[in-house]
């Protein structure tokens, strides 16, 4: 009677133990996925708006050149791609840069959120807040990108952006260990003028 109660005993506890470590592993296997989901990669993709036309003056659209561009943008990330991953799509609330969005935008059944350019602060920890992990396309104009980028902790030696400069595009990379790290490419019809050598300090957006 007592062995048979001693074997009862070693096999509930060998259950225990078995139920024990799959509880364990589990939790472990839970808990390294949420990390290294909450850790994961945050990409943005910043570009300055398309050609804009010369009116109105106060709020420009885009120019037949520009819309030529904006389509290039979105055929360019979808080759790459890229377009199918991006996550959420931001623009300042001007007309020449929501009309730069929306084409990927449309392409991808998103909607073009707003944000204010005199707010770096704002938009970047609204971002890193609610899309950490994915890719982000962010418009912007040329004396505010330079900005935002080394706001992120990025390069600080973004070259100043010229008046009839639009072809750059800009991928930040903001992993969840390591270096921020940023990658400058051209797409459309190329930036044939002289580069320029000035600052952009925090002033109203014009261009």
């Amino acid at each position: 009677m007592q062995n048979g109660k001693k074997d009862q005993l070693r096999r509930k506890q060998r259950r225990r133990r078995r139920i024990q470590a799959i509880i364990i592993y589990t939790a472990i296997a839970i808990g390294l996925a949420w990390f290294f989901e909450s850790q994961a990669t945050t990409t943005m993709i910043f570009v300055r708006h398309a050609e804009k036309a010369s009116t109105p003056v106060g709020d420009p659209g885009l120019s037949l050149a520009g819309q030529a561009r904006a389509a290039e943008l979105a055929r360019q990330l979808t080759d790459a791609d890229v377009a199918a991953g991006i996550d959420a799509v931001f623009s300042t609330p001007f007309r020449r840069t929501v009309e730069t969005a929306r084409p990927v935008a449309d392409a991808l059944g998103l909607e073009v959120t707003l944000y204010d350019p005199m707010d770096n602060e704002a938009v970047l920890a609204r971002i890193l807040r609610e899309h950490k992990g994915e890719i982000i396309l962010l418009v912007g104009h040329s004396n505010t990108m330079p900005t935002l980028i080394a706001d992120l902790g990025a390069s600080k030696n973004v070259p100043a952006i010229a008046e009839d400069e639009y072809d750059n595009i800009y991928l930040v990379s903001i992993p969840w260990f390591g270096k921020t790290k940023t990658i400058r490419l051209r797409y459309g019809e190329a930036f044939a003028g002289a580069p320029v050598e000035e600052s952009f300090p925090e002033l109203p957006v014009t261009n």
